[in-house]
Order: structure tokens, then C-alpha cells, then sequence
């Protein structure tokens, strides 16, 4: 069964937390703060598996979860970090986050590996935070917190040449004749499932993969009509091949079917039509060329769209097809078409901050946004001070220290900063 849409649940692991400890040996009453850093939560990795072709496995599955970090320990001991989770597409899967349906990544290519969602940082122990004023802190970091999310991953098979139309016009007989793909080919309706993908090669050694694309949704045959399902894998194709019944086998028009198909597509996403050349492969003329002369007047003369009539069954002018074919690939970019990022997975949590009153009159405040601040500001300056001021009341930090009860000259510590509180 070929599965090329699915939603997924994903989770990174939680960084561990940073432990509180103060060394204890025989000879060393008043031994330091020894307690170790948290590991790091483990990341949401997804590898493309050139073995697949659909997304079938994800529809048993949907959950994937990285393994969290573990907390520090005396000694100055290291939590380990989490293991990773490893999740395997197909080549050409779009992942989006649910929710917004913006693009996070898009394997594209073989062997690629992204790490979509990093694990959460562990936690710093208290080793790290004594001072000369406080020699023996009982505060350390707890680990950051997992990310989690639903995402789609949608499959859009790469290919330079798309080959549409109605089932029954002969698409997989034709890739059968130009290319090294052996689809399934019969006599009757939905005999193509899924995509298939085939190589041509010309005399010259010069190559192009073309995909034989299914018409119809399932139960089209009940009116139902054509379906968006098939157009996805038709944006990464860069020429477009409409195979039609010339002989009207079926007593459908030719030129009708052409212009459904177009509609579909048009209503999918109008810039498919705009930025990808079509041409005609007008099918079966070893059994009636009837429809020639109006398919040519009609898409050639009006509409700029070149016919070539063909026989996939017989072979007969194949060649002057991959010929025109080769022709509207030279006219295009030869460059993979790609869906670029744009979703940014710490939006979610950039504004979060938490506050912990580690001890009376010494206040503990962590966050990604607080973090992410402080990396890129000099405190140092009156100004670069200034900014980390404002920045502390807009985020209502200031607010919410007040709220539990933090007074003039106590003390507040973000990450490795530390200053006296004053209104």
C-alpha cells in the first residue's frame, strides 16, 4: 500500500537536571560544591531511507520520542545524555509542523540527516555557581525542557518529467517503453496505486527520471472526480507529459480531458501551470488518429502546448517525444526543487521562563528567550544594562519576581549572572 501523507506525534528529550552536592571526606570538613552537570536530552533526527517509497509504517505508529538526559550526580559526575531518536523517510519527504503547516525540513537528497528538534540542555550543577560571597550554593539548573509537536510528513516524489492524465490512457505502458521502470500494466481502472519512478536515458548517455503519476482518487468512479492526492508529487516535477487517449477508447473526449486535468491542477496550485512547460503526448494513434487534428489545433495553435502523437504499444514516435521532452528540460533550472524552512522550532518556546526561589532572598530565573538575551547583549556597558533591564520588565520577569515576594537587595540569578534586585 502506498501511504504518502501522515501525522505524527514527536518529542525530544528533556535535558537532565544538574545535581547539589558538597564534597565529604574525611580530612576536608568543609569540602566545595561538587554536584554534577544534567545530560543532554537526546534530538528528533530524521534520516532519509533510500529503501522506501511510502510512508506506510508511520500509519501503525505515530509516536517517537527521544530518550531524556540524565541528572548529575556528587563528584562532579556527568548525567548521560539521551539517546536520539532516529526516524527513517523516504527521499523527497516535506515536513511541517502540524498547526501552522510551515516547512521544517525537506529530505531531498540520499544520505541526508536533519535534526529537526534538539534535546533539551542539561542542567548545571552547583559546582558552578559558588562564589566568593557564596562559597556553598544549594542551587543548580534544573535541564531544559522537551520539545514536542505533531508534524505532517508529506511525500513529493522527485522526478524531472510528470507524466498525467485519466487512468486507461497508456502512462504506464509508455514509461515501461522509454525507461528501465516495469510498472504493473493491465486492461482496467486504478492499475496504478502509487507513483513510478523511471530513468530514461538517450543515445547520448544524457538521463532524466520521469514519473508515471495516478490519475484519480479512490472512487472516482462514483463521481467523486479527480483528487488532490496525485497533485502533490507533481510540484517537484519540472515538465509536465499529458498522456491522452487519442482513439477515445472509452468514448471520452481527448481535448476534455486534457483541459480536467489542467483544471485540477490549476485549482491545486495555480503556479504549477505558470512555471513548469507542458506538452501532449497524444496516445493509441495505432488504433485511431480522429482527434489529432483538433488536439493540435486546439492546444498547438491557441494554446502553445506542442502534440506529439504517439504509440506506446507500438513504439511508435517515442523518440520524437523524449526528443521535445529534452528540449523543455533544457529550457528550465536544473536545479533540485527544493522547500525551503520556515518554521523556527523555539517560537514556541522563546517567551517561557521560570522562576525558583532557590533559598530565602535568592531568586533563580532560566529560560530559552533569557538565555538566548544575555548570549547577545554586554552587560557590561550602561547601556547593553539598560536594554537587559527593559528586556526583564517586557517579559514580565519583573513582574513575576515581585509577585512572590522578592525584596530590594536580594539577589537574582540568570544563569551565570548574578546582581542585587532594586526598584
Amino acid at each position: 500500500m502506498f501511504v504518502d501523507n501522515v501525522k505524527i506525534f514527536v518529542r525530544s528529550g528533556r535535558g537532565g537536571d544538574g545535581h547539589v552536592s558538597f564534597r565529604k571526606e574525611k580530612y576536608v570538613p568543609n569540602g566545595g560544591p561538587d554536584g554534577g552537570d544534567g545530560g543532554r536530552g537526546g534530538h528528533v533526527i530524521f534520516e532519509v531511507d533510500s529503501g522506501t517509497n511510502t510512508l506506510l509504517n508511520f500509519r501503525h505508529n505515530r509516536h517517537y520520542n527521544a530518550q531524556d538526559g540524565e541528572a548529575g550526580a556528587k563528584k562532579r559526575c556527568h548525567g548521560k545524555d539521551g539517546l536520539d531518536k532516529i526516524i527513517r523517510v523516504p527521499k523527497g519527504t516535506i515536513i511541517r509542523e502540524a498547526e501552522t503547516q510551515k516547512v521544517i525540513a525537506d529530505l531531498y537528497k540520499d544520505g541526508q540527516k536533519e535534526i529537526i528538534f534538539k534535546g533539551g540542555k542539561g542542567g548545571k550543577g552547583n559546582q558552578h555557581f559558588a562564589t566568593a560571597t557564596r562559597q556553598a550554593p544549594k542551587y543548580a539548573e534544573k535541564g531544559r525542557d522537551a520539545k514536542e509537536y505533531w508534524v505532517t510528513l508529506e511525500l513529493k516524489m522527485l522526478a524531472d518529467v510528470g507524466l498525467v492524465g485519466f487512468p486507461n490512457v497508456g502512462k504506464s505502458t509508455l514509461l515501461s517503453m522509454i525507461s528501465n521502470a516495469q510498472p504493473k500494466i493491465a486492461n482496467y481502472h486504478f492499475t496504478t496505486l502509487a507513483p513510478n519512478l523511471g530513468v530514461v536515458t538517450n543515445k547520448f548517455g544524457k538521463q532524466f527520471v520521469v514519473a508515471d503519476i495516478p490519475g484519480l482518487i479512490e472512487g472516482a468512479s462514483d463521481g467523486v472526480g479527480l483528487g488532490f492526492d496525485f497533485l502533490r508529487h507533481i510540484e517537484r516535477t519540472k515538465v509536465i507529459v499529458h498522456v491522452v487517449d487519442a482513439a477515445a477508447i472509452e468514448g471520452r473526449n481527448p481535448k476534455e480531458d486534457i483541459l480536467a486535468i489542467i483544471k485540477e491542477i490549476d485549482k491545486y496550485n495555480p503556479e504549477i501551470l505558470k512555471t513548469k512547460p507542458q506538452i501532449i503526448a497524444a496516445n493509441k494513434i495505432d488504433i485511431s488518429t480522429e482527434h489529432i487534428e483538433e488536439l493540435k489545433e486546439f492546444f498547438e495553435v491557441e494554446q502553445g502546448i506542442k502534440v506529439i502523437p504517439i504509440s506506446a504499444a507500438s513504439n511508435s514516435n517515442l523518440q520524437e517525444l523524449l526528443k521535445e521532452v529534452e528540449l523543455l528540460l533544457d529550457t528550465v533550472s536544473k536545479e533540485d526543487i527544493i522547500f525551503e524552512p520556515e518554521f523556527i522550532e523555539e517560537e514556541k518556546f522563546k517567551d517561557s521562563f521560570e522562576i525558583e526561589e532557590v533559598e530565602k532572598g535568592y531568586f533563580a530565573v532560566s529560560g530559552v528567550g533569557v538565555e538566548k538575551m544575555i548570549g547577545y547583549t554586554s552587560l557590561e556597558s550602561e547601556k547593553g544594562f539598560a536594554f537587559f533591564q527593559k528586556y526583564l520588565r517586557e517579559k514580565g520577569i519583573i513582574e513575576a519576581l515581585e509577585k512572590i515576594g522578592i525584596k530590594e537587595g536580594d539577589t537574582v540569578r540568570i544563569y551565570d549572572i548574578e546582581f542585587e534586585y532594586y526598584k
